[in-house]
């Protein structure tokens, strides 16, 4: 039998096996993903890839990443974030959670839900200890952006947020675009514009865990923070207003350091406050998105990140309310400390403290932010 008969026979397998409701296989993702469960009437899953054969898979539900696969030491792709398989898993009703998300309007607390806006108090929704978190309870991580893929290394998420949305105020166009480079790097730049005086603090919150697989805790992870100060925070985890040196204590990430060497030492106030780390840093970098802001290593894979940004924050969350009640992709548990995020930002309550870089945004100006979340492998 010869090639061409051979391939009608084939062709007529097939033919067969679609008149007999035979299914062709599906088509997963590399890090295992099923993109028709993502699939309603407005939301898809957007898988980005590189020459390197990186992969990163993105749901325009919330702007969030869903997977990142990168090679470690020995070529292996790893899947480096926490997430969900379906749709459905991330819908509020289901968990309440911010994985992978691009946070907006306002990333981290606004202290009691109040900013004052041209002399006029404005009460936000009170989601977390008393005070705002992340936009309110409806923030636009669990919204729908229209989405954009113009190549197979980028996406365009755009959200039209109206004057009053978790009350805050303007007619806000904000954008989110995603871009895989091809050395490696998710680059993130965010963009918006109002139609009224109001605030804006955009982030992504993506749980990486580099060990490429959740039940290992980052603990081991190696972090380096370019910050040789911070924000403390009280017991409610609001910015007490302080701007406090790092050196000396547990605080201090300017040399690498691994993340759960003094996580547990509650003795100092910090960790106590925060239950871990869950705070900002402020950043040496000065805008300068072309200096490294902070470096993440695992020993275990290899796999080297590193965050570069104009922010002048960076929020670092050692996942310390993560408790073992939430399952994962491929039916993984995530246990307490599980992952860190690494949220790049103003920072927190910036609204209520002046002398803090400003994050009011005027109509006729565009609020523009940068993030790169860099991957390769330690030497």
């Amino acid at each position: 039998m010869n090639y061409a008969s051979k391939f009608l026979m084939a062709g007529a397998v097939v033919a067969l096996m679609s008149s007999c409701g035979g299914t062709a296989p599906k088509q997963l993702t590399k890090s295992g993903l099923d993109p028709e469960k993502f699939l309603t009437d407005s939301t898809a899953l957007y898988t980005l890839t590189n020459a390197n054969g990186m992969e990163v898979c993105v749901t325009n539900y919330g702007g969030r990443i869903v997977s990142i696969s990168v090679p470690d030491r020995d070529g292996v792709m790893r899947d480096v974030v926490l997430g969900f398989d379906s749709i459905q898993a991330y819908l509020p009703e289901n968990n309440q959670s911010d994985f992978g998300a691009s946070i907006g309007r306002y990333a981290n607390r606004i202290n009691q839900g109040v900013i004052v806006i041209n002399g006029d108090s404005i009460q936000l929704p009170r989601n977390n200890f008393g005070h705002c978190l992340h936009g309110g309870p409806t923030g636009w991580q669990y919204q729908v952006y229209k989405a954009q893929q113009p190549n197979d290394s980028t996406l365009v998420l755009t959200i039209t947020s109206p004057d009053g949305d978790n009350n805050f105020p303007g007619n806000v166009v904000a954008t989110t675009t995603y871009t895989l480079t091809g050395d490696n790097a998710i680059d993130i730049a965010y963009s918006a514009t109002t139609d009224a005086t109001t605030v804006i603090n955009m982030t992504n919150h993506s749980y990486f865990n580099l060990n490429g697989d959740p039940d290992q805790a980052i603990t081991d992870n190696l972090l380096t923070i370019n910050a040789d100060y911070f924000t403390p925070v009280d017991s409610t985890f609001m910015t007490t207003g302080e701007i406090a040196p790092v050196a000396g204590t547990p605080m201090d990430f300017t040399a690498a350091k691994a993340v759960g060497a003094e996580i547990n030492d509650y003795d100092y106030v910090q960790l106590k406050n925060g239950n871990g780390y869950d705070h900002n840093w402020v950043l040496n970098t000065a805008g300068d998105d072309t200096q490294v802001a902070a470096t993440l290593v695992s020993p275990s894979t290899g796999i080297k990140l590193e965050v570069l940004t104009n922010e002048p924050g960076i929020q670092v969350y050692s996942g310390n309310f993560l408790d073992g009640t939430v399952t994962g992709k491929n039916g993984k548990v995530y246990n307490q400390r599980a992952a860190i995020c690494l949220e790049t930002q103003h920072y927190p309550d910036s609204p209520n403290k002046p002398e803090w870089p400003s994050v009011i945004l005027e109509p006729g100006e565009t609020y523009n932010s940068h993030c790169i979340f860099r991957f390769s492998v330690a030497e």
